[in-house]
């Protein structure tokens, strides 16, 4: 499966962004779905996941009653919607997929595919 993250952008603190995830070449509805970020220097971490079919979520504590993530598996998109967002959050943000394993996956090296990622930029 192919990926597409997109939605990345320069915001204000405080502000909001929806990035978006687009999948082609297999099932999407097969596989979980998670988003990562990296701010330099620093190493990939675990920021949200939702399973394949949609039915559970999953956050990283720092993002938890800002972030929210979802899926539309008729368009092959998965979203993570970024609030209140604050000058840590500045990263670049990674979709991934799984296409199977436990739930919930954290660790960036269990999913097989990735997106080329998409610029979030919060300034204070």
């Amino acid at each position: 499966v192919q990926l597409q993250a997109s939605g990345g952008g320069l915001v204000q603190a405080g502000g909001s962004l929806r990035l978006s995830c687009v999948a082609s070449g297999r099932t999407f509805s097969y596989y979980t779905v998670g988003w990562f970020r990296q701010a330099p220097g620093k190493e990939r971490e675990f920021v949200a996941a939702i399973r394949y079919s949609g039915s559970a979520t999953y956050y990283t504590e720092s993002v938890q009653g800002r972030f929210t993530i979802s899926r539309d598996n008729a368009k092959n998109t998965v979203y993570l919607q970024l609030n209140s967002l604050k000058p840590e959050d500045t990263a670049v943000y990674y979709c991934a997929a799984q296409a199977s394993g436990i739930w919930p996956q954290l660790k960036p090296d269990r999913y097989g595919y990735w997106g080329q990622g998409t610029l979030v930029t919060v300034s204070s």
